[in-house]
């Protein structure tokens, strides 16, 4: 039989009606009674609109209120969120609408032209959050209770072989992500979470959803603005914020000499390692900065500094959550091996991808790819983000995806990508080329990614080469091409 609880929203609704659900900087403020009303009459427009149980519904949207209301209200009919990123180009979003079977692009105002001019290579229907306001509301039955095992969420993550794969997420991976991380950091009556990463990434969204489950505001930014997320630390009362390297080292600059608030009491730190010095600056300043460690996979952090631990484990990502379980390669006792995790917050799989799921996850253990290895005290050390991945600003970059979308440039013979140290984004793409013609430029090449790759994505910097290294496989060697990148920065 399938476990139910109450609808989330309803239930705190219900227990916690007038405190604050969430907060703009502007000083608005929306309670919990009354971001359900609004999620519920939503929903009844969208039912009129012809979203019903089980539709696939995109979302293409900054962060806003009205982002928060949509997901909430798709939750009502028992329709799947298909979270999109606001920053992919049109054969990007093309590939994620089709292979989510996407009926319906609900779209922020802004977007609404943009969006309209894509040709998808399916029927979409495509509305506005404006548009679906002005619509009447149908007289439907709305869900009040939630399914665990129903499918709440899609996010797409990059594939090693360039494609793409939605990770479903469960309701239940939902719940348990943030009754893991409520166990490790702790609850307080006082808390108030800032929302300042992009709510169609896992670890924007997951704020929203421990938002629900334990009834504390987020303070919602619409994007990233350093200035903005100090002034709340400083004089809005916020106490925890979720950040990636580089803005933790944003903030420690604008910091200065000061110190934060002791009310505030958690910089929870993503997106890939962070460098010890910086660390080391954060604790001089007395930032309780925690690392954490998890994928779009683990519907956000699995692994994570505990309070008491985070000054003295500089480097480490941590332990695993309270329902998670950590193990290095199998078994087999090598100290550096493959990360392995399990837990209720891990996803059941891709969508409409067995292959690739049954790749991933083996014996409910999921197969990271990244490399690490855990201290006598049990506290996890991330060696290395995927070989070959990328993490730029917090965003997943795969060479591959690169290489496959440039190789289709008939001037282009062969391209390898691989990462480059950068002082303001940790990581930014660089391609060594092999041409085929030799008048191609560095702009040609670059005017052909703009195209069909988001911004982060196109290389920073290209080098022309006669040849690749390659193994007896014929298969690209990485760490060659950086082996002649250090070289080449010296």
């Amino acid at each position: 039989m399938a476990e139910t609880i109450p609808h989330w929203l309803s239930k705190r609704a219900e227990l916690s009606p007038d405190q604050t659900a969430i907060e703009l900087p502007d000083g608005y403020h929306m309670t919990f009674l009354e971001l359900a009303s609004a999620s519920q009459t939503f929903a009844k427009k969208l039912a009129e609109n012809g979203v019903k149980e089980g539709s696939h519904i995109g979302i293409l949207s900054n962060n806003s209120i009205d982002m928060v209301i949509t997901i909430h209200a798709l939750s009502y009919l028992g329709a799947v969120s298909v979270m999109l990123n606001t920053r992919l180009k049109e054969e990007e979003l093309n590939y994620q609408v089709k292979d989510a079977d996407v009926s319906f692009i609900i779209v922020s105002d802004e977007m609404e032209n943009r969006i309209r001019k894509m040709k998808f290579p399916v029927s979409v229907l495509i509305n506005t959050f404006s548009q679906i306001e002005q619509s009447t509301e149908k007289n439907t039955e709305l869900k009040t209770e939630i399914n665990i095992d129903n499918v709440f969420t899609i996010i797409y993550t990059s594939g090693t072989t360039g494609f793409p794969k939605g990770v479903m997420h469960t309701y239940g991976n939902h719940w348990w992500s943030a009754i893991g991380s409520a166990l490790n950091l702790g609850l307080s009556e006082n808390d108030k979470w800032l929302a300042t990463l992009p709510i169609f990434h896992v670890g924007g969204l997951s704020i929203f959803i421990r938002s629900v489950i334990y009834g504390i505001p987020v303070y919602l930014l619409e994007k990233y603005d350093p200035a903005l997320i100090h002034e709340a630390i400083m004089k809005k009362d916020v106490t925890i914020v979720s950040v990636v390297t580089i803005m933790l080292k944003e903030l420690v600059q604008l910091l200065g000499n000061n110190h934060y608030p002791t009310a505030f009491r958690c910089m929870l730190l993503g997106g890939g390692p962070a460098p010890k010095p910086l660390l080391n600056q954060a604790k001089a300043r007395r930032i309780p900065v925690f690392q954490s460690y998890g994928m779009t996979e683990t519907s956000s952090q699995i692994v994570t500094l505990s309070p008491k631990n985070a000054l003295e484990k500089i480097g480490s990502a941590g332990k695993p959550l309270f329902p998670a379980q950590l193990k290095i390669g199998n078994n087999k006792g090598e100290h550096v091996g493959e990360i392995y995790v399990k837990g209720p917050m891990v996803a059941s799989g891709y969508y409409k991808n067995e292959t690739a799921t049954q790749k991933a996850l083996r014996n409910g253990w999921l197969a990271t790819g990244d490399l690490g290895y855990v201290d006598n005290e049990g506290f996890l050390y991330v060696v290395d983000r995927r070989n070959d991945l990328i993490i730029s600003g917090g965003e997943n970059i795969y060479p591959s995806e690169i290489e496959s979308v440039l190789a289709g440039m008939e001037q282009i013979h062969e391209i390898g990508v691989v990462g480059k140290n950068d002082v303001k984004w940790g990581q930014v793409p660089v391609a060594f080329v092999v041409k085929n013609e030799e008048h191609v430029t560095s702009e040609d090449i670059v005017n052909y990614a703009k195209n069909a790759l988001a911004n982060y994505k196109i290389p920073k910097e290209l080098y022309f080469v006669a040849s690749l290294p390659k193994n007896a496989s014929n298969k690209l060697l990485r760490n060659k091409l950086i082996e002649r990148l250090e070289k080449r920065n010296k």
